[in-house]
């Protein structure tokens, strides 16, 4: 166009003027081309930033994934202008370098707008949704359980991933280690085999399992069974009666069983069962009678009938093995017809050669070996009682030792006084002074003495008890039965409650409470949804009320437990072990790092915790040898913050108020008296 007008220009002017026609030509031109550039014809530059536009936008990534995102600048009209921007995080969800290489955080959720790129005055943004991880991990609770045989237990299984978030998973439930069935929703009932069954339920969802242990325990009392059975006795004689019961499936259960005498025939101790029969002659069919709640066993007893004068004399030992020079003490028991003890003073004898003895039945081998068949002899008026000498010119070797009783049966952590008898070959009784040996388990022994103090574990331990002198040895075994304790403290109608508060419970996300909850004489709740109840909630209801007086009973219990000063809490917590055992405080109990409670083998131990104030967490507690979540109490005198991831195990009963911060998960109850309950986010509460 220029060219064009510049032509025009020189044909209109004389040839004398063309000089400064050039002049003014070159100045119509420039004056033209900014005309032009006005106009948006062609300017040859860009305009100032206008618009900065990031992307991807919107952009999902798993939790700690990366995602490198751009940032273009643009002036008014969209022209590209260059930056160097700076990127920052607006509403979380991970972190950004200066290069706006981002990385997803751990808490999945949408971010809207968060990654942002600023150059000077002017910014643009991105949305991001952080996304749930694949699943690492599988937790199976309760773990352990403890049920009786034939008792059915409901089975969680709460999948995460790396993260620690919650992944919806489906899971296929199986038994792997004995103990019962589960069926294909988690309902677990127990076999009728007794003993524990180390992580035998599973959970599993792709190539992901959870475990869980289960400790199976007899059964109530179904049949109890009393020895010996029949029995006969003279008048006046005295028999101890023994009551074994058993469970449905044949395990055996303790009891302390009451005894009475129903269908005549003498007289019994209620306590002992040392039974004494009367002066009347007869049998006395299932008169002896043990009974233990609404179970009885029964026993029948014959009362013989007295007879008149002594009828026989019987001489002990008979045969008596004895080297040369050796003494034996004998002895003379007389008795009438019906086998009744007759008293007698014998006169002593010997008759037929072997040695000699005196009045008092003491006798002492002669030097000339053998066999003197009916030797010493026992006379009282016309009746004699006789017994053989076999006189052996070898000492005699130790063949066997016997231990009683055999089989024991002894409760869980209390004793049982066992002997040994030595005999040689022959059957005589040799002196002998034995080292006692728990050789298979089931409790201790003094090596010396012989009492044997049982284990905490129930079982059958064959042989368990050995006697030795030299190198012969006896055997004994040992049933232990179980401790069934009184619970340290009754919840009554708080304990099916994974949350109780006075005022309100409030949850921020992805909370799970698999329990009920109760709130009283408060009604709000908050959070739900997103956050989940499986239970039913009772909210300023008569249910409530009454869980709240259950729980105020319950603290009161455990706060006036008493505490040895040798269970002082006088430090942080974390990083030590505790055995079972009630330990205090009057101020705050403060848990860093972890907790390992021990329960010796006993999966009835009990663990209580008394804070005057406050219980603050940043840690986690783990249980071993048996110590179960629902046997651990933490009686908090105002408020207890359960720290963020804390793995928190037992019942809090708290005054005032309890805090769950994120990713803090609870097996056991959150009960609060006056105050609040909350949960931030990624918690789970399941009942242990």
């Amino acid at each position: 166009m220029k060219s064009f007008m510049v032509r025009r220009l020189a044909r209109a002017l004389p040839a004398r003027a063309h000089i400064a026609w050039v002049v003014v030509a070159i100045a119509s031109v420039g004056l033209f081309a900014t005309a032009c550039d006005v106009h948006g014809i062609s300017s040859g530059a860009n305009g100032a930033l206008s618009t900065i536009t990031v992307s991807p936008n919107p952009q999902s990534l798993l939790v700690n994934g990366t995602q490198q995102f751009t940032a273009v600048g643009a002036d008014a009209s969209g022209n590209a202008v260059a930056i160097t921007p700076v990127w920052s995080i607006v509403t979380g969800g991970g972190t950004i370098t200066t290069s706006g290489m981002f990385t997803a955080g751990t808490l999945p959720g949408t971010y809207t707008n968060t990654i942002k790129a600023t150059s000077g005055g002017i910014s643009g943004t991105a949305t991001l949704t952080v996304t749930i991880g694949p699943l690492a991990t599988i937790t199976v609770t309760p773990n352990p359980a403890t049920l009786v045989v034939g008792a059915t237990q409901q089975f969680t299984a709460v999948g995460k991933d790396a993260s620690g978030n919650v992944v919806a998973i489906t899971p296929t439930w199986a038994v792997v280690a004995s103990g019962g069935t589960v069926s294909a929703a988690g309902l677990f009932t127990a076999g009728n085999t007794v003993g524990t069954f180390a992580n035998t339920v599973t959970a599993t969802s792709g190539a992901i399992t959870g475990t869980a242990t289960v400790i199976v325990t007899g059964g109530p009392a179904a049949t109890i069974v009393v020895t010996p059975n029949p029995v006969a006795l003279n008048p006046a004689a005295t028999q101890t009666f023994t009551a074994v019961a058993k469970d449905a499936s044949g395990n055996v259960v303790a009891i302390t069983p009451v005894w009475s005498v129903v269908n005549g025939g003498g007289a019994i101790d209620a306590a002992t069962g040392l039974f004494t029969a009367g002066a009347t002659p007869g049998s006395y069919a299932n008169t002896v009678k043990a009974t233990s709640g609404a179970i009885s066993g029964t026993a029948t007893v014959t009362v013989n009938a007295p007879a008149s004068g002594l009828a026989t004399i019987v001489v002990t030992p008979n045969p008596a093995n004895l080297f040369v020079n050796a003494a034996q003490q004998f002895t003379a028991v007389g008795k009438d017809a019906n086998g009744n003890n007759v008293a007698i003073t014998p006169v002593w004898s010997v008759v037929n050669g072997g040695g000699t003895i005196n009045a008092t039945g003491l006798f002492t081998a002669g030097a000339a070996t053998g066999t003197f068949a009916n030797t010493v002899r026992a006379t009282s008026g016309a009746i004699v009682g006789s017994a053989t000498v076999i006189v052996s010119a070898v000492a005699p070797v130790l063949t066997t030792i016997t231990v009683t009783p055999n089989p024991a049966n002894v409760t869980a952590n209390n004793t049982q006084q066992f002997t040994a008898v030595g005999r040689d070959a022959n059957g005589n009784v040799m002196a002998i002074t034995p080292v006692w040996t728990a050789t298979n388990g089931g409790g201790t022994i003094n090596a010396v003495t012989g009492v044997f103090t049982a284990g905490l574990v129930a079982g059958t331990f064959t042989n368990t008890v050995r006697a030795t002198s030299g190198v012969v040895f006896g055997t004994a075994t040992v049933v232990v039965t179980a401790l069934v304790p009184q619970p340290v403290v009754n919840l009554g109608s708080a304990a099916p409650n994974g949350i109780m508060a006075g005022t309100a419970f409030t949850c921020v996300a992805l909370g799970v409470i698999n329990a009920d909850i109760s709130i009283s004489p408060g009604s709000t709740v908050t959070g739900f949804p997103p956050c989940v109840i499986t239970g039913v909630q009772h909210l300023a209801d008569a249910v409530a009320a009454q869980a709240q007086i259950d729980l105020t009973a319950a603290y009161n219990v455990l706060a006036g437990l008493p505490c040895s000063p040798s269970n002082a809490i006088v430090a942080n917590l974390g990083g030590t072990t505790k055995p079972a055992g009630v330990y205090c405080t009057a101020s705050g109990i403060g848990v860093t790092g972890t907790l390992t409670l021990d329960g010796g083998g006993d999966p009835n131990s009990v663990f209580v915790f008394q804070a005057g104030t406050s219980l603050t967490t940043a840690g986690s507690i783990v249980l071993i040898n048996g110590a179960s979540a629902k046997n651990v109490y933490w009686q908090v005198g105002s408020s207890a913050t359960i720290g963020t991831g804390s793995q928190w195990q037992g019942n809090i009963l708290a005054l005032t108020s309890i805090t769950l911060v994120d990713n803090a998960n609870l097996i056991g109850r959150a009960l609060a008296r006056n105050g609040a309950v909350t949960l931030g986010t990624n918690n789970v509460i399941t009942l242990p």
